[in-house]
């Protein structure tokens, strides 16, 4: 079942770390990030260590506030967060023009949310390939429960350096994951080599606007936050994305940041001023029960020491989440389709 409760909440965080090592290694994450005097240059250097301690140390919040989806979506007036998660998963499904029975892949899956709901839209058999062993484990489980071990599965490996035959899919998506990658060259370069010739990659990325001013220390801080708070080497532009894919050996199909014609701001879900039944645990109030909670939990000794600290930096990112979003700085939804040629 989904880990909707306070005990599965604290039994969670930490992931696959020692519960007696979840202090040092919030301590390590902590120091990669510019807020605490790391660099960029030293987070891609150290990106798969960066990116495992803090899926580690996150998915059980995650999956606490957010559900199996961790990622953000245009939403119209009148629909649900929840429907436009679904209707953002569907759409890239669609744009990729899936058809039953072709073998897909998504890059960077998480615990298989859109995994397992692109599969069943679209009748498809979706392998997820993700660095970290504690959600592999947590999307088998879910697999199981949905009934969905026939036509979705899992590889434990690195998006950089991926064990599959070239030419090997007939699609590949990533959902807000390839902002990971220490070098996104490299990165589409690999899901070139893995995908059919005259097949489609598609992806949702996180963006930082024309509106971004690196000399503005505003918006350099937004920047920090956001990154610190979600496990970034460094956030890029729409125009490194682009160039990125075609060195790669793509060709674009088109692009937008969907965010820019969505009627709800994509960061609404994010705003403590905004009051949502349905995502109480993100409100305002949602945010300092959970604090208080995970203060208890903590000092209960039933949620592992450091357990707060990564509270905190998730509420941080969530305020420069919001803060970005507004000054139209940031976006987490830069959409793509690319071709791969059949030469």
């Amino acid at each position: 079942m989904p880990k909707s409760g306070a005990l599965d909440l604290a039994t969670g965080v930490g992931g696959n770390i020692e519960k007696k090592a979840v202090l040092s290694a919030v301590d390590k994450y902590e120091k990669y990030h510019n807020p605490y005097g790391g660099h960029e240059e030293e987070r891609k250097a150290n990106c798969s260590d960066m990116v495992n301690k803090y899926y580690d140390l996150v998915t059980s919040f995650y999956e606490y506030g957010w559900g199996e989806s961790f990622h953000f979506a245009n939403r119209w007036k009148g629909e649900s967060l929840r429907e436009s998660i679904k209707r953002h998963e569907h759409f890239i499904a669609l744009q990729l023009g899936l058809k039953p029975g072709q073998k897909v892949l998504d890059v960077g899956c998480g615990i298989g949310g859109p995994l397992r709901e692109i599969a069943r839209f679209s009748g498809t058999h979706v392998t997820g390939v993700n660095i970290n062993e504690y959600q592999i484990t947590r999307g088998t489980e879910l697999n199981h429960i949905a009934g969905m071990d026939s036509c979705c599965n899992y590889v434990k490996a690195d998006f950089m350096d991926m064990p599959f035959s070239e030419n090997s899919f007939d699609a590949v998506f990533a959902i807000e994951a390839t902002c990971h990658a220490p070098d996104l060259v490299h990165c589409y370069k690999e899901i070139y080599r893995v995908l059919k010739p005259g097949h489609c990659f598609a992806a949702y990325d996180w963006c930082i606007t024309d509106s971004f001013d690196p000399r503005n220390e505003e918006h350099q801080r937004i920047k920090g936050e956001v990154e610190l708070g979600n496990g970034i080497p460094a956030i890029r532009s729409r125009e490194q994305c682009l160039e990125a894919l075609n060195l790669a050996g793509f060709e674009v199909i088109w692009e937008k940041d969907l965010a820019s014609d969505s009627s709800l701001p994509w960061y609404l879900p994010l705003d403590k001023t905004h009051f949502s039944p349905s995502n109480f645990r993100v409100t305002a109030v949602g945010r300092f029960f959970t604090r208080n909670m995970v203060k208890a939990l903590e000092f209960a000794g039933l949620a592992p020491e450091g357990s707060q600290r990564v509270q905190a930096f998730l509420e941080k990112a969530a305020d420069a989440h919001v803060e970005g979003g507004r000054k139209g700085i940031f976006t987490p939804m830069y959409f793509f389709l690319a071709h791969k040629p059949h030469s």
